[in-house]
């Protein structure tokens, strides 16, 4: 819960913010009450300055009636200088990789037990995808979040395997065979999946690494992978060296 901003002298500001920090990873839809307790405000108070939230474009309003952070807030949220820097750093990478491979191409990042979706790359030639900038989607459905997940610390290895919910009949749901698919990633150096995340989609994915820390994932998505997946390795690996590189 945020700190008691209903003292004497609080301001709008901190009131708003106390409105909008009471979301996080577990909390992503919260009615007004629950708006108003975990940012320990008077409902009506909240009332208040949640409507004028919505109508400015930070929180939206589901026709259930709660309440969950609205895109714009993501807009803004990647002007900060890690997500820019890593984007536009990586752009010319991505353009070179999606020229060649005509195929939908991911940059993401971990946030929390999902992988995060910062910018991708699409043609009329690509496989659809359900991924669009700023989407949230599971790490061990996707290619670039079992990149992120092999990499990721014990404790959220642990939480991920503890959710690995089924989204298509051949989502890996077993946390045996997903462990022993991420020590082949840390081995081989890359991360694959068949149809996982969506019907029809394989995908491809490596990481992106600065210093020895990996900072993202950099994957491709395509059709099959029974001929092409060494070249795709291939190409991804040197877009990823190159945006590590740069990053550095």
């Amino acid at each position: 819960m945020a700190g008691n901003t209903s003292v004497p002298g609080a301001t709008v500001v901190s009131r708003g913010l106390a409105l909008l920090f009471a979301f996080d990873d577990a909390h992503r839809r919260l009615t007004l009450s629950e708006l108003a307790r975990r940012a320990d405000l008077p409902l009506p108070t909240a009332h208040r300055l949640v409507g004028e939230l919505v109508a400015g474009g930070a929180l939206v309003r589901r026709t259930g009636g709660e309440y969950v952070i609205a895109r714009r807030l993501w807009q803004v949220g990647l002007l900060a200088p890690v997500e820019t820097g890593l984007r536009e750093v990586a752009a010319p990478f991505m353009n070179d990789l999606h020229a060649t491979t005509r195929a939908t191409v991911h940059l993401a990042v971990r946030e929390g037990t999902e992988v995060l979706y910062l910018e991708r790359l699409s043609g009329r030639a690509s496989v659809p995808v359900v991924s669009t900038v700023g989407s949230r989607l599971p790490l061990h459905a996707t290619g670039v979040g079992k990149v992120l997940l092999a990499h990721a610390p014990d404790e959220v290895v642990t939480q991920a395997l503890a959710r690995l919910t089924r989204i298509t009949p051949y989502t890996i749901t077993q946390p045996a065979r997903l462990r022993e698919q991420l020590d082949r990633v840390r081995r081989d150096g890359y991360a694959t999946t068949v149809e996982e995340m969506t019907l029809g989609a394989c995908s491809v994915a490596v990481a992106v690494p600065a210093g020895s820390h990996v900072v993202a994932a950099l994957g491709v998505v395509v059709p099959s992978l029974k001929r092409d997946r060494a070249r795709l390795v291939a190409g991804l690996q040197v877009a990823a060296r190159g945006i590590g590189r740069s990053l550095a």
